[in-house]
């Protein structure tokens, strides 16, 4: 005899339907690339950057809503944030993906280099998601936290200490989200990308190296910003709902566990 089934009925497409999303660093690169699938997904999106002549042009571009902000600043941070929650009225999904990268040898990289790199990519991520998840619990319904790590965050990387640090914290981060919010309603996952072809990195890469960086990857490819947000959308859809505290690669192969 059958046993019945326990799975509910998905619903077609667009995934993200009725969803409301906020992206920092939304303006380009992965970012942009995750607003705008989020976009064509069925949400609406609110885009937070320090971009905001960018920032408001991309906007304009994809129907979102576009809040200037600092992210190092915990005012700014407070009242965008505020400002996109209340836009939305309310929030179900944040993806905190604002973030930078920068090449120092560990004997190098001095104090204020590492708080800089901590600031943008580990504390603003903190107070993002506090923001949020109060405004989850508040109402009642739960959602979902999406932060973007780094295969980094796993491996360490040389020249790359303090980068590779505070990805590290960003998956901790994620898994004491997971634990501490969980039952609220909310889930807490996080993307680890390999090497991706954006805007951040192209002052530093040459031909060359994306030629011998491709070779590592069985797919003998970098990833595109689309392979990360086609994620994305997949850990903001309830396809997704049972997954929580996970720290999902999206390296092509070159990080398999």
């Amino acid at each position: 005899m059958a046993l019945p089934s326990t799975v509910t009925a998905r619903p077609a497409l667009p995934r993200l339907e009725g969803k409301r999303v906020v992206v920092t660093g939304g303006a380009r690169g992965i970012g942009a690339a995750i607003a705008r699938r989020c976009a064509a997904e069925g949400a609406e999106v609110s885009v937070l950057d320090r971009l905001a002549e960018q920032g408001s042009a991309f906007a304009q571009e994809i129907g979102c809503h576009f809040f200037p902000v600092d992210l190092t600043d915990g005012a700014s941070t407070t009242d965008a944030l505020g400002a996109a929650i209340e836009k939305l009225d309310g929030i179900d999904v944040l993806i905190n993906n604002a973030g930078i990268l920068r090449f120092s040898p560990l004997l190098d990289i001095s104090v204020e280099e590492w708080d800089a790199m901590f600031a943008i990519n580990t504390t603003a991520m903190l107070v993002t998601t506090q923001i949020a998840a109060r405004a989850m619990i508040a109402a009642g319904s739960g959602g979902t936290i999406i932060n973007l790590a780094s295969m980094a965050g796993k491996t360490g990387g040389a020249g790359q200490g303090h980068y590779a640090a505070s990805k590290a914290a960003v998956i901790a981060l994620t898994r004491v989200t997971a634990l501490e919010l969980g039952a609220s309603g909310i889930t807490a996952n996080c993307i680890c990308p390999g090497y991706v072809l954006t805007e951040m990195g192209a002052a530093t890469r040459t031909k060359a190296d994306v030629a011998e960086w491709s070779t590592y990857s069985p797919l003998g490819r970098l990833a595109d910003p689309d392979d990360v947000a086609g994620v994305a959308v997949f850990l903001a859809s309830a396809d997704a709902g049972y997954m929580t505290g996970q720290a999902v690669n999206v390296t092509g192969g070159m990080l398999m566990h």
